[in-house]
């Protein structure tokens, strides 16, 4: 073929074309900054709600205490996620397939207990003050309110997002909801307490059914 003929033909129907690769196309990832920060909100509703009561139960905001509190509950929020994500890597391979599904049911079984439990339990803490910080209740509370942050954690390795940026986002939205609920508590009581129940179930419900909705390709966002 003549030399000029071949390159036009060359640059115009080129023989050798990109491919595709399937699994490129799905590397993006399923929670995005705003996904994560709702799932903060949503797992930072337990501590938020046991936060109120201490700040009742403070005579005046004790500030070195609430930021104890704050503190510790932001950490527990922050590890627990990262043990689940471990654990939940060693059967990714596994159940690769259908974890959109177990993404839902657990983070919709996670909100709902929440859901039932603020609208079944009282919500009401015993007002006597406390000036003394109790650093193994303290530690216990920071274990039960931790607890769905681990379970969520599951999720997350089945999810393509950046784990360190979510337990990031977890533990510092859990401490600044937590120190801010200390002051609304010393101030206005814990009338709020089954509303931060509520709001934290149907976060994580909502993004379960996100999660399963946009791997089916009901919705597109």
């Amino acid at each position: 073929m003549v030399p000029a003929l071949q390159y036009c033909t060359n640059l115009y129907f080129p023989t050798k074309l990109p491919i595709l690769d399937p699994k490129k196309l799905q590397e993006a990832p399923l929670l995005g900054i705003l996904e994560l920060l709702l799932l903060a909100v949503g797992l930072a509703m337990d501590a938020f709600a046991v936060s109120l009561c201490k700040g009742l139960r403070m005579r005046k905001i004790n500030w070195p205490q609430g930021f104890i509190i704050a503190l510790s509950f932001g950490i527990f929020q922050t590890g627990m996620p990262l043990i689940g994500w471990s654990l939940g890597l060693q059967f990714k391979q596994f159940i690769t397939p259908i974890d959109h599904w177990i993404a839902f049911f657990l983070l919709a079984i996670i909100g709902g207990k929440m859901l039932y439990d603020s609208l079944t339990e009282d919500p009401t803490c015993p007002v006597v003050t406390v000036d003394k910080l109790n650093l193994k209740e303290l530690l216990l509370l920071s274990i039960a309110t931790s607890i769905d942050a681990l379970a969520v954690g599951i999720t997350l390795a089945f999810l393509q997002t950046d784990i360190f940026i979510a337990i990031s986002l977890i533990g510092i939205v859990t401490f600044i909801l937590s120190l801010l609920a200390i002051i609304i508590g010393n101030y206005y009581g814990n009338r709020l307490q089954s509303k931060a129940g509520i709001l934290g179930g149907g976060v994580l419900i909502l993004i379960g059914g996100k999660i399963l909705l946009s791997h089916l390709g009901i919705i597109g966002f």
